[in-house]
């Protein structure tokens, strides 16, 4: 009886593994994005204390790269 029911279940069991395998993927994209736009906002920051940018333009990018890293949290409860 438990061949049967083994040989029954595989293909569900087939495709949990594939939306395991595919919100793992996501959440690891979403922590690369996270990392990457920490990156930015460092580069941005000695980019000020050098003087390559003015204030203003300091200002836009980060609110860019803010409201960017704001979305990921969100995007990460529609995946989960």
């Amino acid at each position: 009886m438990f061949v049967v029911d083994d040989l029954l279940m595989a293909p569900a069991r087939g495709l949990f593994w594939i939306f395991r395998q595919v919100q793992q993927a996501a959440q690891e994209e979403m922590v690369t994005d996270a990392e990457s736009i920490t990156a930015e906002l460092s580069a941005l920051y000695m980019r000020l204390e050098t003087g390559k940018l003015t204030e203003e333009e300091f200002a836009v990018e980060e609110k860019r790269l803010l409201e960017r890293l704001d979305r990921i949290p969100r995007r990460g409860k529609a995946i989960g």
